[in-house]
């Protein structure tokens, strides 16, 4: 069976990560199943793998193939857990793969053996069945590990640009500049004229960005 990593709170207060055995998925007839290839690690997806869960208390037990992870979570925390106590949880908002199954409608057969990027949670498993209108189609020379980061990144970056022209800013200064998302927003403020103080720690990072077109960057540990 496929595996997915789910994540349970017990009313107990434990944190409990590990991998599950699913059925596999069958799709409907406008649904595809995707082989996931990979997935990014967002903030948002920290918040459901761990809850308020205090990770220095993590241990991990289980085998190589089969790793579980526990943690306490604070007694005076476990309120705010109330709504998903002894659920197993899965986690991934996004992520890429390949279809290897679609249903019958035109729109899904037609992203049979495509690399796609897809939303809707529970991307941290070996397959997913989403809708097509979930898939974003790549080219062929696009690999699965290059477009899996397409949608919680780039979305925040443009809102981040929006929620300026909203406020009537008339910059913007993003202090993990050389991150992922920091990368996208210098591409949008340069394509749309915005100012943008990239600021970052490393002279290595200063070079990345200057390269991508940069016009400020401030090295803050120099």
């Amino acid at each position: 069976m496929p595996l997915q990593l789910q994540s349970t709170i017990t009313s107990g207060g434990k944190l409990n990560i590990e991998l599950a055995d699913v059925p596999m998925p069958e799709p409907k007839d406008n649904e595809v199943v995707v082989r996931i290839e990979a997935t990014p690690i967002n903030p948002s997806d920290l918040g459901l793998l761990f809850g308020m869960a205090d990770m220095a208390t993590a241990k991990v037990s289980g085998t190589v193939e089969r790793p579980v992870v526990t943690a306490n979570v604070p007694q005076g925390l476990m309120k705010a857990m109330a709504g998903r106590l002894d659920q197993n949880l899965p986690v991934g908002n996004e992520g890429a793969g390949v279809v290897v199954a679609t249903g019958d409608s035109d729109e899904a057969r037609a992203l049979m053996d495509k690399t796609v990027a897809v939303i809707g949670g529970a991307m941290y498993g070996q397959f997913r069945a989403v809708r097509t209108n979930q898939c974003l189609e790549y080219p062929g020379d696009v690999t699965p590990a290059e477009g899996a980061s397409w949608f919680v990144n780039p979305m925040t970056a443009q809102g981040m640009v929006e929620t300026m022209r909203m406020e009537e800013h008339t910059a913007l200064v993003h202090t993990a500049a050389a991150s992922n998302l920091g990368q996208m927003l210098n591409k949008i403020c340069l394509a749309d004229g915005v100012n943008l103080v990239n600021i970052v720690r490393k002279d290595e990072h200063t070079a990345l960005l200057r390269d991508q077109g940069a016009k400020h960057v401030i090295n803050s540990s120099s």
